[in-house]
């Protein structure tokens, strides 16, 4: 497995299996890995001929009252998991080379990214848009795999794609769960035992919502059904309940009458946990 610290060594790398005639996949990712970020992995793994997986804590989709400085690291780890699932190379690079000393340009999709998630944190899409489509022009793969559980980080940069007329696809992989539901997450570590319990009420909920729906209650329903259901959790700080159309992220009202996503942003302490998932009245 190559480690890539610079954009010149990755690129050169990246040329060098497409002349042989290689499809390249791409993970991007900002380290701690857990089960979830190999799933998108093995995924990857499975579609193409060579697999570059990228390890960046990007500062720009951080507020300044957020835990960029306390977001948990571990590169060996990181690296021994990547190598053990076969990754063919790693970028591995510095906010220096990432940005430079003198970037002023960013990228935005401002539909998406002041709403739900984005308005709970402002600026953050922007980052995430930003990063994400230098690492696609940095790494130039056939296709890029995202997981579910970003629902709406998942939807922006299929709209950023799109827009930009960038060459490569998008691949969702469905949220990987832990054994008692929970969705996995770089964050889980920084619960406490108490708190880590009490965030099962997210796929509770979820569990909730998805049999309710099936008989096309009115969203206000559901959604109230949702937050009794949170509401069962003392330490649960509730952000946001959302009922969104599930491709285009619009609002939703009246009788649920087509596949929506449900997205959850729960805090517990000073840790922001959120979840999904597409539910969908009977045919």
């Amino acid at each position: 497995m190559k480690i890539c610290h610079t954009k010149a060594d990755v690129r050169a790398t990246v040329r060098d299996w497409k002349l042989a005639g290689d499809e390249v996949g791409v993970v991007t990712t900002m380290g701690y890995l857990h089960e979830g970020h190999l799933g998108l992995v093995r995924l990857a793994r499975q579609r193409a001929d060579r697999v570059v997986a990228t390890i960046f804590v990007n500062p720009t989709q951080f507020g300044p009252n957020e835990d960029l400085d306390t977001y948990p690291r571990d590169e060996e780890r990181d690296l021994a998991l990547l190598k053990a699932e076969g990754v063919d190379a790693v970028f591995l690079p510095s906010v220096e080379e990432m940005y430079g000393a003198a970037g002023d340009t960013y990228v935005e999709v401002p539909g998406l990214s002041g709403i739900l998630q984005g308005a709970l944190r402002p600026g953050h899409f922007r980052g995430v848009a930003t990063v994400v489509a230098k690492l696609f022009n940095i790494v130039m793969p056939d296709f890029a795999v995202f997981g579910e559980k970003d629902y709406q980080q998942l939807t922006l940069i299929r709209q950023m794609v799109r827009d930009l007329d960038m060459p490569l696809e998008i691949v969702g992989h469905p949220t990987v769960r832990e054994p008692d539901g929970l969705a996995m997450s770089s964050r889980n570590v920084r619960l406490t035992p108490e708190h880590r319990q009490e965030a099962l009420v997210l796929s509770r909920s979820l569990d909730l919502a998805e049999d309710l729906a099936r008989s096309a209650p009115a969203v206000a329903d559901l959604k109230a059904a949702v937050r009794a259901e949170l509401a069962k959790a003392p330490s649960a700080d509730v952000k946001s309940v959302d009922f969104r159309d599930a491709e285009t992220l619009e609002e939703l009202d009246g009788p649920l009458d087509r596949p929506a996503v449900i997205l959850l942003a729960v805090r517990f302490a000073d840790v922001l946990l959120i979840d999904q998932r597409v539910v969908a009245p009977r045919p």
